[in-house]
Parts: C-alpha cells; sequence; structure tokens
C-alpha cells in the first residue's frame, strides 16, 4: 500500500497498461516526478485505536514496531496469518491520545475482523473514522509549494511524520508520505470540509492525476501494491519491504516465521523490477528462463518519460534465475534496479 497506489479513484486489480498513452497521462505523470499532481484519497479507511492496551495490543498484531513510536510518527506495516503470510497492509500512526491505522478500503473489512478476532480481554476498542474523515494526497517537487501557497504551514519532516494544525480554521493533520514517493504529502480533512481544500489546491496546483498515471508512477518507484504485487499466500521477505518489519520489538502474530526466514538468511523468490523489451505482458504473465518457469509478473506499465516510454513490469523472480535470459510471453525482460530513471542522464 502507498498513498499513490489507493487513490480512490483507482482500481490497479487490472493493471495491464494499453499501448497507447494518451497526452494526458504523460503531462500527468510529469507532473508526479517535477511538478505537483493532486489526487483524491477519501476511499482510503481510518480506523481509530483506544484504550489503556491499544499501543501493546496493536504492537502484538502487526509486524512493525508501535511501542517505540513516537508521537506523531508512523510507520508501515503488514498483518501476518500465524504462518507469517500477509493477510493486510497498513499504516500506523501514533497520536498520543490514539493510534490511527490506515489502509486502502478494499482491505478495511478483512483489518476489522482480524482485529476484532485478537481483542480479547484487552482494553481495546476500534471506531471507524472512514466516513469522517477525508484525504487529499499531492506529489511531486512542487507539492510543498502548492500546499504552503494554499495557506498549510509545512515543517521539515522525515517520511510519515505529521502534524495536527488548521487551515482556515478548519482542523488537518497533515503527513510526510513515506520517502519512496519523493517528496508526497496527504492531508486528512473532516469530510464535510473536503472539496474547499480541494478546490484550494487545485488552484494553486492544478492537475488532478489518473489512475493511469498514478500506477505508472507507483510502478516506476517499485512500490507494491496489495492485492496486486502482494497476495495472502506471499511472506513478508518475499516481497522486498522490510521497512514493515521490525526484528528487535519482540512477540507478534507469524514473528517465529518471519525470524526462521531471517535467521536462514534468504527466501527462494524476491519481489523486484523488470524492463520489459517487446509487447508489454499482462498481469499473471509467468516469467521463464529456457523452459522452467522461474517468476511472475504482477504489474507492469509504460513509463511516459521526456526522453522516451520505458516498459517496466513489477514481479517475482526466484533467485537461481538472476542473470539468465527471462522470457514473459512474448516479451524479453531485464532485471532492473529501482527506482527506475530517465534513460538519458541518469537522474530521476
Amino acid at each position: 500500500m502507498t498513498s499513490v497506489a489507493a487513490s480512490a479513484d483507482a482500481n490497479f486489480n487490472d493493471s495491464a497498461t494499453p499501448a497507447g498513452l494518451g497526452e494526458s497521462t504523460r503531462v500527468e505523470f510529469a507532473a508526479l516526478l517535477s511538478g505537483c499532481a493532486i489526487y483524491d484519497l477519501s476511499g482510503q479507511a481510518k480506523l481509530a485505536i483506544t484504550g489503556g492496551d491499544r499501543v501493546r495490543w496493536l504492537n502484538g498484531m502487526i509486524s512493525n514496531n508501535v511501542r517505540d513510536l513516537a508521537r506523531n510518527q508512523g510507520v508501515y506495516s503488514f498483518v501476518l496469518n500465524a504462518q507469517g503470510r500477509i493477510q493486510a497492509d497498513l499504516y500506523a500512526f501514533q497520536r498520543g491520545e490514539s493510534l490511527l491505522v490506515e489502509t486502502e478500503s478494499g482491505q478495511r473489512e478483512k483489518v476489522l475482523q482480524l482485529f476484532d478476532r485478537y481483542i480479547i480481554a484487552d482494553d481495546v476498542e476500534i471506531t471507524d473514522l472512514t466516513e469522517l474523515l477525508s484525504s487529499i494526497g499531492l506529489t511531486g517537487s512542487k507539492a510543498r509549494e502548492v500546499l504552503e501557497g494554499s495557506g498549510i504551514v509545512v515543517p521539515e519532516f522525515t517520511g510519515l511524520q505529521f502534524v495536527e494544525t488548521r487551515w482556515r480554521e478548519i482542523p488537518i493533520t497533515v503527513v510526510r508520505s513515506e520517502e519512496e514517493l519523493g517528496d508526497s504529502w496527504r492531508v486528512w480533512i473532516e469530510h464535510e470540509h473536503r472539496d474547499q481544500l480541494w478546490q484550494e489546491l487545485g488552484r494553486q496546483c492544478g492537475l488532478p492525476v489518473s489512475a493511469e498515471a498514478l500506477n505508472a508512477f507507483r510502478i516506476s518507484r517499485g512500490i507494491p501494491q496489495f492485492g496486486v504485487d502482494i497476495r495472502d499466500r506471499d511472506l513478508p521477505q518475499e516481497t522486498g519491504q522490510n521497512r514493515a518489519l521490525s526484528f528487535t520489538k519482540g512477540c507478534y502474530l507469524g514473528q517465529e516465521i518471519v525470524e526462521r526466514i531471517r535467521s536462514r538468511g534468504a527466501v527462494h523468490r524476491q519481489f523486484g523490477a523488470f524492463e520489459v523489451s517487446g509487447p508489454l505482458p499482462e498481469a499473471g504473465t509467468k516469467i521463464v528462463a529456457g523452459e522452467k518457469q522461474v517468476g511472475e509478473v504482477t504489474s507492469c506499465a509504460v513509463l511516459p518519460f521526456a526522453d522516451g516510454d520505458r516498459s517496466v513490469a513489477l514481479g517475482y523472480l526466484r533467485r537461481e534465475a538472476a542473470g539468465k535470459e527471462l522470457v514473459a510471453g512474448a516479451a524479453k525482460l531485464t532485471v532492473a534496479s529501482l527506482p527506475v530513471i530517465r534513460a538519458s542522464d541518469g537522474s530521476e
């Protein structure tokens, strides 16, 4: 999950990209890289966790460290089952008097069911704020400038830090998105005031972006999407998202499997990116080396850089296949580094 991929207007389960990209998509993708693009995140689910046991309880439920979170700081995390398989992904934010969990709307019911199952005799209460809080995303090198031009003071933040402040006397929360997204922010605001803020940011920024451009940007950063690139059969270390794991916090659901994988030093397959030569493969296409299946494509897109399009896929590859000639359908694949950059000058 990312604050980009979770746009309420986006549906990334159909991750095949048309061969022809419209001019609007090219402009939007450029804005996500070096301008400012805004997008609706109102469909994200938000759950407030209160009660005296909230920190201890959530720390035992998710794969990252909530116990040592400073106030106004968040973490990305997985929810695992007892076999160590990923059941959901989410962000957890320390708000002092409560914890706030943010996840994609499609995972809301599953997360609530998992949480409810493990509240036994704990002093924990979960309140669904999804219908009360809206969220707007901004990404691009000018995103901070747009926020400040709209009257929102933005402190110097690292990834997943946030501040509760006011905009035109309306309470808002400004969150710096994870470092992997570059200069990217989201603003939480009460739903009744959402349109007012959207219009003001639109005047400053002027470019709402489509699901296609957001998906291309996500793929360029190599960030997996739950339900598309991460499935409930996958193990945490296979996804390469070690930012979702703590190896020092003690016991949590699925921790024994995660620690066993860590102690053995490797998993059999790894999530990564591929340059595509030939027709763009569909999600689900098997990756073949020789006559042996060695992986699978999970997402793909044409990245419309100013100096030329680049076809890129995300997916899983068995470790022993690294360095071999790879094909997926009628396309040839080459392992790529992340994030995917402009071909001409090596800069993002």
